[in-house]
């Protein structure tokens, strides 16, 4: 079992940045690809970054692609999203999620452990 707790949610203007974190429990965090999911009101929850076990691999959503960069610190058991020149159309709540696959399927969803989510406000 693994537990996932998301932290640095808020609210920011238009062009800020955030920076959110993962902090998982258990001791083979590297055995997991990690992602970053996001719900908008009235929406479904969709991808916005993964990255594998070791770190080699990531992917993006279009819709972040350049903005948003994932990374992870394995010794740590975290993993970061940092969110550069934010838009009030990237307001959701932010989901941490863990694949017991180590390796990373871009685009997928099945991932297997999720946190409880963290609030991103972005107003214009």
């Amino acid at each position: 079992q693994v537990q996932l707790v998301e932290s640095g949610g808020g609210l920011v203007q238009a062009g800020g940045s955030l920076r959110l974190s993962c902090v998982a429990s258990g001791r083979t965090f590297s055995g997991y690809a990690m992602g970053w999911f996001r719900q908008a009101p009235g929406k479904e929850r969709e991808i916005v970054a993964a990255i594998s076990g070791s770190g080699g691999s990531t992917y993006y959503a279009d819709s972040v692609k350049g903005r948003f960069t994932i990374s992870r610190d394995n010794a740590k058991n975290t993993v970061l999203m940092q969110m550069n020149s934010l838009k009030p159309e990237d307001t959701a709540v932010y989901y941490c999620a863990a694949d017991r696959r180590p390796y990373l399927v871009a685009g997928s969803y099945e991932y297997d452990y999720w946190g409880q989510g963290t609030q991103v406000t972005v107003s214009s």
